[in-house]
């Protein structure tokens, strides 16, 4: 949960003493009053990293692909619309500007009137502009990320001068599993008195988009729950089910831990867990199914998948010792497979955007769309560099007319594909045509 030690400025702050006490510390004088000590500690940071509180952020924003990429993989994406809603009031009464950043305090997403969109543009506080303190010195977004707790940041209390007219307060999401921040909720606005709903709101916010992401692990524990309960029944030994974050939704002749820690990188096969054993991890929908084994010695490919491009959409099979499940295939995400089954030995990002774009420099679209697919997949892919994990052995059912194949795209591994299977029917044709020709 947010932790409930909110740093916030007194409401009835002294707009000019504050920037006296900011003048004087920044010029190296004793001032009159001591900043807030997380104020102090953050322009201490801003300096020690080289900032200048008249200096340009170093870091531009990023383009606009790259922020549809982060917002796609960002774990706040499915609740964006709700925490608007939850935040309307604040935003359209009181004239706050809302911005939801990742964790490394990018901004990517942001809600407002006109004007007050306008002057954040002016301010650079853009989708795509990092808001870390290393960046743009303190402010609420990248001083809650480093002090991992809701922070309010008032006027002259800010490190640099573009941004004195602003007041900001911010609370941190954080991963209930992991305890990792997630993102960011902030509300920005231009008075010269602090607003004391800014800071009750956005922690508010945080609170909303952690239950969300509690409830999330528990639908994703159900959903898994639901293609392993007859996979589990079939088996004649003790197993569990796991989600791939490692919760237990499920298990047969076992007493499991509520959760196992899982390697970063599992692939299907034998492996050996410090809560279980040896076991056998066999890919399932969201997660792992995991038998438990006397040795590790079992080592044979224990999954096989069929790629069906014959259809649309294209579909995939999974299929290993405990059953069979399969999941339809978005266009995007058949080029990747094709891709994948085309080069076993893998592809970078950049090798696989090339495959996809013909472009090596749309990594980050890579990534975040690889993120969706292995999330569906999960083991039967492998990363470092995108493969086909070792133990899956790949049948491809490609079709007969190439115009068939993933109809409508452009991607250079489907028009590579697309020729080879061409040249294949035309080597065909000429072998039948010479065969005809000799029995004449």
């Amino acid at each position: 949960m947010t932790a409930q030690r909110p740093e916030a400025p007194t409401p009835k702050v002294d707009l000019r003493s504050l920037y006296r006490i900011r003048s004087d510390v920044l010029a190296g004088r004793p001032p009159e009053h001591q900043p807030r000590a997380v104020v102090r500690a953050s322009w201490d940071r801003s300096k020690i990293l080289g900032l200048t509180p008249d200096g340009t952020p170093p870091e531009p924003p990023v383009a606009a692909a790259e922020v549809e990429a982060e917002r796609a993989a960002s774990a706040l994406r499915p609740m964006v619309d709700q925490l608007s809603d939850l935040l309307r009031g604040a935003v359209n009464s009181a004239g706050m500007l809302l911005a939801i950043s990742s964790a490394d305090a990018r901004i990517l997403w942001r809600a407002g009137s006109g004007p007050l969109r306008r002057h954040a543009d002016d301010l650079g506080m853009v989708p795509g502009a990092t808001w870390a303190e290393g960046n743009v010195g303190t402010n609420a977004i990248g001083t809650a990320l480093v002090e991992g707790v809701p922070v309010g940041i008032h006027a002259a209390e800010h490190y640099a001068e573009d941004h004195l007219p602003w007041s900001c307060a911010a609370a941190p999401v954080r991963d209930p599993l992991s305890g990792d921040q997630v993102g960011v909720v902030d509300l920005s606005y231009r008075t010269p008195t602090v607003n004391p709903l800014a800071l009750p709101h956005v922690v508010m916010a945080a609170q909303l988009a952690e239950a969300q992401l509690r409830q999330r692990y528990h639908d994703n524990a159900d959903r898994l729950r639901t293609h392993a309960a007859p996979m589990l029944a079939r088996l004649g030994g003790p197993a569990l089910a796991v989600t791939r974050d490692g919760i237990c939704a499920a298990a047969v002749g076992t007493d499991p831990p509520p959760r196992v820690e899982l390697p970063r990188e599992i692939e299907p096969g034998a492996l050996w867990l410090p809560s279980l054993g040896n076991v056998v991890a066999e890919p399932v929908p969201d997660g792992w199914l995991l038998r438990l084994a006397e040795d590790g010695s079992d080592r044979e490919p224990t999954t096989r998948v069929r790629l069906d491009l014959t259809r649309t959409p294209s579909l995939v099979e999974v299929t290993g010792p405990s059953g069979s499940w399969n999941h339809s295939l978005s266009p995007r995400h058949s080029e990747i497979l094709l891709s994948l089954v085309r080069n076993p030995d893998g592809r970078s990002a950049s090798e696989l955007a090339a495959d996809l774009f013909g472009d090596a420099a749309r990594t980050v679209t890579v990534r975040a769309e690889m993120s969706r697919l292995r999330r569906t997949l999960g083991g039967v892919l492998g990363a470092m560099p995108y493969r086909v994990s070792e133990n899956v052995a790949v049948d491809v059912d490609l079709p007969d007319d190439p115009a068939a194949l993933i109809p409508g795209s452009a991607a250079p591994i489907v028009l590579s594909t697309r020729e080879d299977l061409a040249a294949e029917l035309q080597g065909r044709a000429e072998v039948t045509h010479r065969g005809r020709h000799r029995a004449y």
